[in-house]
């Protein structure tokens, strides 16, 4: 499948929740498949619900394993000095972003596309969010940058500046990012994240300033209650994962705030509430039949930023998931207590002094130093 512009270098998509309907057409012989189906079938919008044939052009899982393996063999680098890392993270960039053979225009046009007649030649608002893991991408090349690695050279990171400026300039002048960019739910909050992980690639603070400045003073203000729910989630089909999908994107743009010298941890929306309080509301409501891991992530960021002294988001962890220690968040959300977990310790006795022994690296003091060098804000999902 090639994208209307016949550039394989153009990011593509279909539309997640787009199903079709062929009973009108009134064919009396079977439609050739699939493209019959995706030229002639009108297709409806399903909210939730998704069309697994969407994977067969898979961009959207191809950008978000590029931003993990980038991210964490980053970290691992970081973390090591093997310089095996920074050279796969390297690698994976270069191809993604920069090698001629393969680089992706720096555009988002043709994202989550919706099929059927008269339909497919361009990409929806809602296809911004194929890139929300931008936030690692950018990560990950601050610590090559920084580190000084001899992998990420000097060529390399400025052909990387330059994709992205101009993702940049089509970002915050074409009609169907705008349209994200007003999108009061995690579309918006998302974008932003986004536009600020780009602006400090290229090395424009100021430009990552006002993009979260203005995510906090605009969007944000309405997404959350008094009483901490998240009404623009909640009256989705699956309310539990969107209150953390949103939550995760609301503590990106915190911690990047932090990052660039902004303090947004206890700002509150109109109606008072911020994200602890969005958090807590979200740890009340039982997740039915969706996934109730999908919260965990943001649990142990606001107990790393805001603190744990009574234990509560420990012992949620600790009473849903007794391998939390083990789990990747664990690592960039600290500090925050393992429970005395056998988790926390590979291999190692239950009964071993937990002072030895309060993180995987170390002790949290020493995780904090590490990550704080390398990185500066964590950005993070599953």
């Amino acid at each position: 499948v090639v994208p209307p512009s016949g550039d394989l270098h153009d990011y593509m998509s279909w539309s997640p929740y787009s199903w079709p309907n062929c009973s009108a057409l009134g064919n009396t012989t079977e439609l050739p498949l699939p493209q019959g189906v995706w030229a002639e079938c009108p297709y409806y919008l399903r909210d939730g619900l998704f069309n697994p044939d969407v994977r067969m052009i898979n961009n959207t899982g191809h950008f978000n394993a590029m931003a993990d393996a980038v991210w964490m063999n980053s970290l691992a680098w970081a973390m090591t000095g093997i310089n095996r890392y920074a050279q796969n993270a390297a690698t994976f960039l270069n191809v993604w972003f920069l090698q001629n053979s393969t680089a992706m225009n720096p555009n988002l046009v043709y994202s989550q596309m919706r099929r059927g007649p008269g339909k497919g030649q361009m990409g929806a608002h809602t296809g911004e969010l194929d890139l929300k893991c931008m936030a690692k991408v950018a990560n990950a090349i601050l610590i090559l940058r920084k580190g000084n690695s001899i992998y990420w050279t000097s060529d390399m990171d400025q052909e990387m500046i330059n994709w992205c400026q101009g993702f940049i300039e089509w970002f915050t002048t074409y009609w169907i990012a705008l349209e994200e960019a007003i999108a009061p739910n995690n579309h918006g909050s998302y974008y932003y994240a986004q536009l600020a992980s780009h602006y400090l690639i290229v090395n424009d603070t100021e430009g990552a300033k006002r993009a979260i400045q203005t995510y906090f003073t605009t969007l944000f203000m309405s997404q959350i209650t008094t009483s901490g729910e998240q009404p623009l989630e909640a009256r989705r089909t699956r309310p539990y994962h969107y209150r953390a999908y949103n939550l995760i994107a609301m503590i990106t743009n915190a911690r990047i705030g932090e990052y660039l010298g902004l303090n947004y941890w206890n700002w509150t929306g109109y109606e008072g509430a911020g994200i602890k309080a969005a958090l807590d509301y979200a740890m009340t409501i039982p997740p039915g039949t969706e996934n109730a891991d999908e919260l965990y992530q943001p649990i142990a960021g606001v107990a790393a930023t805001y603190g744990d002294p009574d234990n509560k988001y420990a012992n949620f962890l600790a009473n849903a998931d007794p391998r939390y220690p083990a789990a990747p968040y664990f690592l960039w959300s600290q500090p925050f207590s393992d429970s005395g977990l056998p988790a926390a310790r590979p291999g190692l006795s239950q009964k071993r002094d937990s002072s030895a022994s309060k993180s995987a690296l170390g002790g949290t003091a020493t995780l904090s130093v590490i990550l704080s060098a390398a990185l500066g804000f964590v950005a993070w999902w599953g």
